[in-house]
């Protein structure tokens, strides 16, 4: 389909699509508020009906009453007297004859427990002694008028056994028109009525949509084709530019027909074809002499350790001596075995994304271009064979980034260099394909960019080893230093509470004395590995030196630090460290402080511990002692006002320490 066609269509889908969906909506909306309507009119009869049968009930129950309540002999007189006011038709006596004016009234339907009977009489009931007194009101024309003119429906009495839907007198299985409802009898309402509304249907509405629809679809097509024909015809000529200046004829120039979007898009593309022609020829021009900084420039960007400045500061000079349109690096992720975009320009298709978010975009290796690239560690160029998932262009040079080959020994021959990552440039400007001399180039700038991420990771690793402790794995004294001080002054800035937990390993020298110090750094890391189980995700732990570790405990008080403590305990007491066949026993002493309860900045908190930690030595090591508060210490509390239980609340004062730190608890 042309652009013609496609804007015709989406035109007409974008002005058809609501008005057909208003119109629907209308019509549905109407015929859900008439049913509605209909249905709170129903519902609104119903409750009148029910409401006036129940007072006809009551009247007719009153009558009865006010008959049982008189003399016998008052009795026929009161009976006449309410017929003649209207509260009944006819009142019956059991064991007399009935009024002779109130007609042949057979088995009446009771008001309190109708269970059928005529369906023209309803009655209520007295009884007085042995006498039974029965009002009763026919059920006629009029007494139906009064009940349809309350309700605003039309009322039908319907036999009991009659089927739902239909109306006295009407075949069975025959709907009548409009809506209804039915009433069963119940006490209070002892018959069985059917109220029934006339049908209601917006005639006019439903005439005047199509005919809306159709005259909004005619104005909709004429309008379309006239959009579509004033759009096009522009963009066919800028098209047929763009393709000769595609084909290299930069003295291309589109006309400008009108001010318009059109027209300044045709004036931008005129700009561009002369920017671009002397864009080309300078780029000729400074091709040489940006290959001659080659080596200035490797040598520059292997001196700095920002890994994503070297590659962006790379990636760029490479475009600038290649003449590329777009370039990618990528590095190799091995846990995952992926490469990881890690800056790009001029990117398109999904790889065109804001440069946080470009190391979201990866390839497996061996798929597709780079991916072989990566696999087998061989450059590759040519012209349309990427994958999908790769970015789109017509040509393309793809090299690997490989680390320098070191030798272990001098003298040792360097060994094969090992692939860290793809660089890869994309779309000459001017059309043409990448050849040797480009190859070469961009061989040069991936060997810089392979000793620039080589000389990162070295310093990375290098870095780490700094702040880790080479036997256990945990952080080493260096960074408990600086992780304590951030910890109290984000708990500090917060209002959060921070617990600081001091361990030692109780009599860690006799391990060393009779097994030796290998058997020592055994314990040392089993103790280690116990401590990194028991710990949140967000705690961490240190070893402070020698048999001495820390922990710290974020948005933890007291008692949440003396659980911890506790369980630690446990863990290293439950399960002894077998050493060359042999089960040694091991525990620990812990001692516990809280910021901001026991210490002001990290170094009164981590003292306050020690101390606590010292306390629980004195206490007969393999427990765990809290710090006592900043006043409490104040106050001269002797060690003798504490019992020595492992209570998390027990706070243990301060005093001298033992001049012995590390070994020997």
């Amino acid at each position: 389909m042309t652009l013609r066609g496609r804007l015709t269509t989406a035109f007409l889908v974008v002005v058809l699509g609501p008005v057909l969906l208003g119109s629907i909506f209308v019509a549905m909306t109407v015929a859900t508020v008439s049913r509605d309507r209909a249905a709170e009119r129903l519902d609104h009869a119903a409750t009148t009906v029910r409401t006036s049968m129940a007072a006809t009930c009551r009247q007719l129950q009153a009558a009865a009453d006010t008959v049982a309540t008189v003399p016998a002999a008052s009795r026929q007189d009161v009976v006449g007297r309410l017929i003649a006011r209207g509260l009944a038709t006819d009142i019956r006596i059991a064991g007399t004859a009935p009024r002779p004016d109130a007609g042949n009234i057979g088995g009446w339907p009771d008001c309190a427990s109708p269970t059928g009977g005529s369906m023209d009489v309803i009655a209520a009931r007295a009884v007085t002694g042995d006498l039974t007194i029965t009002a009763a009101q026919t059920i006629d024309d009029g007494f139906l008028a009064r009940l349809e003119a309350a309700a605003g429906t039309d009322v039908a009495i319907t036999a009991p056994e009659q089927p739902e839907g239909n109306a006295p007198g009407q075949p069975e299985g025959k709907q009548p028109s409009g809506e209804r409802r039915r009433l069963t009898p119940q006490p209070g309402q002892p018959l069985a009525l059917t109220l029934t509304l006339p049908p209601h249907r917006p005639i006019f509405l439903y005439a005047v949509l199509p005919a809306v629809v159709l005259a909004a679809a005619l104005a909709a097509v004429l309008v379309a084709r006239w959009l579509a024909h004033s759009t096009t015809r522009p963009l066919g000529e800028l098209a047929w530019a763009a393709d000769r200046v595609a084909d290299g004829d930069l003295d291309t120039r589109v006309p400008i027909p009108h001010p318009d979007e059109l027209g300044r898009l045709a004036a931008t593309f005129n700009r561009m074809t002369r920017e671009l022609q002397a864009y080309v020829q300078a780029l000729t021009a400074s091709r040489d002499q940006l290959r001659g900084h080659l080596a200035i420039l490797g040598e520059t960007l292997s001196s700095t350790h920002d890994l994503h400045r070297i590659l962006q500061v790379i990636l760029r000079t490479a475009l600038a001596a290649t003449g590329a349109r777009a370039g990618l690096v990528l590095l190799i992720d091995r846990p995952s075995g992926q490469l990881v975009a890690q800056c790009g320009v001029g990117l398109a298709g999904r790889w065109d994304v804001p440069e946080a978010e470009l190391p979201q975009q990866r390839l497996p290796i061996g798929e597709g271009v780079l991916g072989a690239v990566a696999a087998s560690g061989e450059p590759r160029r040519g012209q349309g064979e990427l994958a999908a998932s790769e970015p789109p262009c017509l040509t393309y040079v793809a090299v690997p980034i490989c680390a320098p080959g070191v030798p272990e020994e001098p003298g040792d021959p360097a060994p094969f260099p090992e692939t860290l990552g793809v660089l890869a440039l994309y779309d000459r400007v001017g059309g043409d394909t990448f050849d040797d001399s480009d190859l070469s180039t961009l061989r040069t700038f991936a060997g810089q960019a392979g000793v620039a991420v080589h000389n990162v990771r070295l310093h990375e690793e290098a870095q780490r080893l700094s702040l880790t402790d080479p036997l256990t794995g945990l952080w080493n004294y260096r960074y408990l230093r600086e992780s304590l001080r951030r910890e109290v002054e984000r708990a500090s800035r917060f209002g959060r509470m921070l617990a600081v937990l001091v361990l030692d390993l109780d009599h860690f020298k006799d391990v060393n004395d009779t097994y030796g110090h290998a058997a020592g750094d055994a314990v040392l890391g089993e103790f280690a590995r116990r401590i990194r189980v028991g710990l949140r995700e967000v705690d961490v732990a240190f070893r402070q030196g020698g048999e001495e570790f820390v922990v710290l405990l974020p948005e933890t008080d007291a008692y949440g630090g003396a659980i911890v403590a506790e369980r630690l305990g446990a863990a290293v007491r439950a399960q002894p460290v077998a050493i060359d066949g042999v089960q040694v026993p091991i525990s620990v002493s812990v001692g516990v402080a809280v910021f901001p309860e026991h210490g002001e900045n990290s170094l009164q908190v981590l003292a306050a511990a020690d101390r606590a930690l010292y306390a629980a030595k004195n206490a007969g090591r393999d427990t765990y002692r809290l710090a006592e508060p900043a006043d409490v210490t104040k106050s001269g509390v002797s060690p003798g006002d504490h019992d020595g239980d492992f209570d998390a609340t027990t706070a243990v004062p301060s005093g001298p320490r033992p001049p012995q730190r590390r070994r020997g608890r």
